[in-house]
């Protein structure tokens, strides 16, 4: 396979096109190698140079909000709002937005005719438009939906393709060659159409752990066609972290740098997050999520909270990191346009994910905010906030008083924050509850202080 690899590597590329400055894709290769400390990252390109991207350093931010994302219940996205979403998406410094299916449905196809003229040539530069292999039987021109992917005139072309035996035979009605000639056919045919490819290995965990050697087989017609970037897909949800990291590491050194490896997890057991991120820690370079974990079922892997975790715990250079003092506004912009209640628990950017109750909490955030927080959460544009409840302490109602502009210092503010909290237990504890209610705690306070003054 290696010298068949590396005979191609020659002929693909001898007529290898270069990106635009504005240009985020992932370069064709050139025989000329290169180490990757030179890889070059900014906020509206991705140039790898001639080798495929590798994590953990390098990472490539891909998001498919408005493509799988809209594929979760309830989840419904105008024309109009897939262009308001994708200006924002281009904006945060996302490497590619995969913003629909144009052989699937008229609205999909409305939004990529709308796109040339609508978008700024930054956005444009970013599109992927999504599709699957040819079918059985019929030649990569042939095939409707394969044209639209041209015609969409997006830069990059994702394509979805069967990895998995079982998958291939009784699902897609097919024989195994004729699968992997599928999957050549429809690459080759966008390649030379001068498209960028990537392929989608649906259920390519589940196809692996049945038949390595034709899941490989399946990976290795895409790149011997011209596929830029292999994604391998737990399209069921239901590969643990440390499979997705054995087989993630496994994949990236069979293909030694030859494309880049990507990662697509959905999160039926609630991982999808995780075998994200640990695919990442074994080399997969690119990452494919939605905003605020959307999507079938219970959801895609959610960006909102890889990207952070990329940037400040990982270390990984992504492109996005300039702009992440704005995810949570991002998060929630994306909830406001697609008619959503933002998740108030989600990770990192979730109105409660820095929000604190207990007492002794409170007290020891007091002496140093980091003693229950492992960011500060203005790193992502979030803040802290302080809870009254009947399991706070003195601290928390002095919290409340200073940011209300009440000086704490003053004689007898202890003794009255004692009196506030004692109240505040009282009444919980016959069904009142305080934490919404956060102007009766000033308002108590002012109460207490006026009685203090007139028994003096």
């Amino acid at each position: 396979m290696k010298n068949s690899l590396l005979l191609l590597l020659g002929l693909r590329w001898a007529g290898a096109f270069l990106a635009k400055p504005n240009d985020c894709q992932l370069l064709p290769r050139s025989s000329t190698k290169t180490t990757s400390d030179q890889w070059i990252q900014k906020t509206f390109q991705v140039t790898p140079t001639t080798d495929g991207v590798v994590g953990p350093k390098h990472a490539i931010i891909y998001d498919t909000t408005l493509r799988d994302g809209t594929q979760g219940e309830s989840v419904s996205a105008s024309a109009d709002d897939k262009l308001k979403i994708c200006r924002r998406l281009a904006e945060f410094g996302v490497n590619y937005i995969e913003a629909g299916w144009p052989g699937s449905n008229p609205k999909d196809a409305e939004f990529f005719r709308r796109a040339q003229t609508e978008l700024p040539e930054t956005a444009r530069a970013k599109l992927v438009a999504f599709g699957s292999t040819r079918r059985k039987n019929t030649s990569a021109d042939q095939d409707a939906q394969v044209q639209l992917l041209i015609e969409s005139n997006a830069p990059t072309c994702c394509i979805v393709a069967k990895s998995h035996s079982w998958q291939v035979k009784e699902i897609l009605k097919a024989d195994l060659q004729e699968n992997i000639d599928m999957i050549r056919d429809t690459v080759m045919h966008l390649t030379r159409a001068g498209r960028q490819v990537m392929v989608d290995m649906e259920h390519f965990f589940d196809g692996y752990a049945a038949d390595p050697t034709y899941a490989l087989q399946c990976c290795e017609a895409a790149a011997d066609a011209g596929a830029t970037c292999l994604v391998l897909c737990d399209t069921n949800g239901g590969t643990m972290p440390w499979t997705v990291g054995q087989v993630s590491q496994r994949v990236v050194r069979h293909f030694d740098r030859y494309v880049t490896i990507g990662i697509h997890c959905h999160n039926d057991c609630g991982m999808a997050v995780a075998n994200s991120v640990v695919a990442c820690q074994n080399g997969i370079g690119l990452i494919q999520g939605t905003i605020n974990g959307i999507g079938e079922r219970t959801g895609n892997a959610d960006l909102c909270s890889i990207i952070p975790t990329l940037a400040l715990h990982m270390g990984s250079n992504i492109a996005c990191k300039e702009q992440l003092q704005n995810l949570t506004s991002v998060s929630r912009y994306v909830d406001e346009i697609l008619n959503r209640s933002p998740n108030v628990a989600a990770p990192y950017v979730g109105i409660s994910a820095f929000a604190h109750k207990g007492g002794l909490h409170v007290a020891a955030m007091e002496r140093s905010p980091l003693s229950y927080q492992h960011i500060d959460p203005g790193l992502v544009g979030n803040e802290m906030r302080v809870l009254i409840s009947e399991l706070s302490g003195r601290q928390n109602i002095l919290s409340k008083m200073e940011a209300a502009g009440i000086d704490i210092s003053e004689t007898g503010t202890n003794d009255r924050a004692l009196a506030i909290l004692n109240r505040v237990k009282e009444l919980e504890a016959v069904g009142y509850t305080f934490e919404g209610a956060e102007a009766s705690i000033i308002a108590h306070r002012c109460m207490i202080r006026t009685l203090t003054a007139l028994h003096a």
